[in-house]
This record gives structure tokens, C-alpha cells and sequence, in this order.
């Protein structure tokens, strides 16, 4: 049976409130579907980046002290001493800025004096000549910090100027996008000049730069900041041995002090991502929520009109129409619709992403994106109609004469 476009308006406009109503609904759950999907790729691709570091096998320690007795850089060579020797511990070292955390501090260095030329924004990380080794972190070119370039900050005795670093291959490319930055001098702190040591594989520092992987290494023990930070990493399956060990002698060295808390690396990175992953559910358990509502919109639009219209099926059963014809037909109505909503929710879609690319800063919406949520609705949307035009399809001839 061949169904015409005119016969088809006409049906349309008998419920013309609904159609749109539905169609509006489509055209929202697509903006919507779409633009999820690109934010919760983003969030995902930053829970699956590298950390650089070895977060199975590394923990942290916190030591605090108000006390003005307390000599911090003592207890720091104390607590050094006693972790290296300690067995089960592969390397360790003391700093105030904490990998995978905002616990740190961050300055802007740039390639030439007074802030001219390329500059990046990185999280510092001071640390000693075992620092590379406790993070597990590999040099790229250059060599790590010798134990006579470590200094001690103290805010009452102020350690002699900063005169080397170590960069991350990222921040070191942004400063000098061509050839080694090793050797090279970089400005920081007042324009004061620095000198590039080493550069290193990317790692994620405190996260207070302009990239995770934005970090640089100075050679500074904390001095009297108040606390410092003793970073251990253990040999293999040795971790929370090793945790317990070193965090009950520890407090029981410093009368004067307390630890803080001690933490994993590993759960470090867990707390890092909790945002994104909560995120990320959120918004798939919303755009799940509506998908959910704007397919029972579409079945409950489409029983509507079957019951509204019995009559006038059991008539085109009764000449000659088949199963399949009135399966056919209101499955291209509710066709109708769905195009229309499906346009019309395809420049939301893109209007929204363009919003969110301009005020947001996020990368363009992927056209991929469309495509799969149009195939997406599509699919389901029609599925959604399919019953109740199978319900339409068993109505007998016999009904045309009995309905009034």
C-alpha cells in the first residue's frame, strides 16, 4: 500500500500540540545526549592519563610542629636517615608540595628577563638529590640535583638564591620549542636567572601549573614552613608494611610534632579523579534519564493516536490495508517527527558546544558525536513507537462497524 505525504500532513495535524511537544522533546534530548557525550570523553581521557609517577608503591608522610623549639632541619635529616636505612624502602625524600594534589606552590617562569618570551606556569615541587629516584621519575637529557646544591629554605635565614632546576619535557617545550632546554637559562622569581639541569619524563605535580604535567624540581629541603613532607617509595607488595613501620617511629621521634596524616599515592590519584568520575556518572545517569523519558514520550504519543484513530484503522483494514501497511504507517508518522526533532536538535547541539567552546574553553564538538546520537534517538525513538504499531496492526476490519 502506497502511503502519501498528503494523507500523512493530515494525520499529523490532527494532534499538532503533541508532535510538537514530542518533537521539542527529541531536539533537547539530542542537544543534550550530544554534548554529554563530549564532556564525559574529556573527563574520561583525564581519569586515563599516565600519572608518570609511581603511584602503587609510594606514600606520604606529614609531619607538623607549632612548636618554636622544634628544629625542622634536623628532624627532616632524622626522618631521611631513618627511612633510607630503613628495609623494604627504595628511596625517599622530603618536600613541601605533594604529587597528584593542590598541596604546593607554583611560579611562572619565562624564556628571557622580565616575563618576555615563552613562559609557563609550573608547580614547583622542592625535594633533594633523591628525588627523582622516590618519584620514579626518568631523566630525558641533563642530570638530577648533586647533594651540595641542596639548600634549606627558612623564612628567617633565607637560603642562598635558586641557581638550577629540572623541568618536565612539557614545560621545557613551551619555554624552548626548539632544542634542548638543557643548559639553557630561565627566569623566575623576580627575573632572577635559573639554569636548566635536567629534563624529565612528564609526571603530574601539585597541579597548580597550567598543565598536570606543567612541574619543575628545585633543590630545597622545606626548612621552617611550619610541616614538611617525607615522600617513601617501597619495594614491591612492601607499601602499607612499610607505612605502618615508618609512621609509628616517626611519631614517636618528634615529641614536638605530630604527623599529620599519611596517604598513598595511589589514593591520591583516586581523590584526584573523584571529580571527573562523579561528573562523568552524573551526567550519563541524567542523559540516561532522559533518553528514558523522551522515548516513553514518543510511545506514549503513538498510543495515544492509535486509540484516538481505531475507527479509522478498522475502516482501512476493512479495504484492503494490511498488517503491515498500518505497521507502515504510523511508524512513518512518528518518522515525521523524529526529523524534525532530530534537526532541530542538531543545531542546538552544535550551538551549545560552540557556547561551551567560547565560554569554557573546550576543545570543538566532534562531529562523530552527532552522528552517534542521531543514530542514537533514532534507534530508540522508533523502537519506542514499534508497539504501539504492532497494537495498531491487530485491529480487525470488524471494529469500523462497532465503534462509534
Amino acid at each position: 500500500m502506497n502511503l502519501g505525504i498528503r494523507p500523512l500532513l493530515r494525520a499529523l495535524q490532527r494532534n499538532p500540540v503533541g508532535e510538537v511537544l514530542i518533537g521539542m522533546q527529541i531536539a533537547i534530548t539530542l542537544a543534550v545526549l550530544v554534548n554529554v557525550t563530549g564532556i564525559v570523553t574529556r573527563r574520561v581521557r583525564r581519569i586515563e592519563r599516565p600519572a608518570g609517577i609511581d603511584t602503587r608503591d609510594t606514600f606520604a608522610i606529614v609531619v607538623s610542629s607549632l612548636s618554636k623549639s622544634f628544629n625542622f632541619d634536623a628532624a627532616e635529616s632524622t626522618d631521611l636517615a631513618y627511612l633510607r636505612g630503613l628495609p623494604g624502602v627504595a628511596a625517599a625524600t622530603v618536600t613541601t608540595g605533594e604529587p597528584l594534589t593542590h598541596d604546593g606552590s607554583y611560579a611562572q617562569f619565562s624564556s628571557q628577563p622580565h616575563r618576555r618570551g615563552n613562559t609557563v606556569t609550573v608547580s614547583v615541587l622542592p625535594t633533594d638529590d633523591q628525588g627523582l629516584k622516590t618519584l620514579d621519575v626518568p631523566l630525558i637529557a641533563g642530570r638530577n640535583f648533586r647533594a651540595t646544591e641542596v639548600t634549606s629554605y627558612s623564612p628567617r635565614d633565607p637560603s642562598p638564591p635558586l641557581t638550577s632546576i629540572i623541568l618536565t619535557e612539557r614545560a621545557a617545550r613551551t619555554l624552548f620549542a626548539h632544542g634542548s632546554a638543557v643548559g639553557k637559562t630561565i627566569y623566575g622569581y623576580g627575573s632572577m636567572p635559573v639554569t636548566v639541569i635536567g629534563v624529565t619524563h612528564n609526571f603530574i605535580g601539585p597541579l597548580l601549573g597550567d598543565s598536570p604535567y606543567d612541574t619543575a624540581l628545585i633543590p630545597q629541603m622545606s626548612g621552617e614552613f611550619g610541616q614538611y613532607e617525607l615522600l617513601v617509595r617501597t619495594r614491591p607488595r612492601q607499601l602499607f608494611a612499610v607505612m605502618r613501620t615508618a609512621k609509628r617511629h616517626i611519631g614517636m621521634a618528634h615529641p614536638d610534632a605530630v604527623v599529620l596524616y599519611t596517604t598513598t599515592l595511589s589514593a591520591d590519584l583516586h581523590r584526584m579523579h573523584a571529580n571527573d568520575r562523579n561528573v562523568a556518572l552524573f551526567l550519563l545517569a541524567v542523559t540516561a534519564m532522559m533518553l528514558a523519558i523522551c522515548c516513553f514520550g514518543v510511545f506514549a504519543l503513538a498510543a495515544f493516536n492509535v486509540r484516538r484513530r481505531t475507527k479509522e484503522i478498522g475502516v482501512r483494514r476493512a479495504v484492503g490495508a494490511r498488517k503491515r501497511d498500518i505497521v507502515v504507517q504510523f511508524m512513518t508518522e512518528s518518522a515525521f517527527v523524529l526529523s524534525g526533532g532530530l534537526a532541530l536538535g542538531s543545531v542546538l547541539a552544535l550551538a551549545i558546544g560552540q557556547w561551551l567552546t567560547d565560554h569554557d574553553g573546550v576543545s570543538h564538538l566532534d562531529p562523530w558525536y552527532l552522528l552517534v546520537g542521531f543514530a542514537v534517538l533514532a534507534l530508540t525513538s522508533q523502537l519506542a513507537a514499534w508497539q504501539p504499531a504492532r497494537w495498531a496492526a491487530t485491529i480487525p476490519p470488524s471494529v469500523a462497524t462497532r465503534t462509534v
